[in-house]
């Protein structure tokens, strides 16, 4: 590793999957908040390492969607069958 690049800070949590979940406003790849996002350069590395201490606790705050509208609309798979 090249010593000019290296650096003593917090590196940030991103893994490049930038999805951010409609109702918990949570990125689903790095679990960090919008304001966490755009403030990760200015923060101090004792800021920084306090929100990648807490970002597991964060998983569970993601649901995986099943069935998708017709799951929360309570109906069933639309009907491939044959016409009537």
């Amino acid at each position: 590793m090249d010593d000019i690049w290296s650096r003593d800070e917090v590196q940030s949590p991103c893994i490049k999957i930038c999805v951010v979940h409609p109702t918990e406003r949570i990125c689903t790849g790095c679990l960090r908040s919008i304001d966490e996002i755009g403030a990760w350069s200015r923060m101090s590395n004792a800021e920084r390492a306090d929100v990648v201490a807490d970002l597991p606790s964060r998983a569970g705050r993601l649901q995986k969607r099943r069935g998708g509208r017709a799951a929360r609309l309570g109906a069933g798979p639309p009907s491939l069958g044959t016409k009537s």
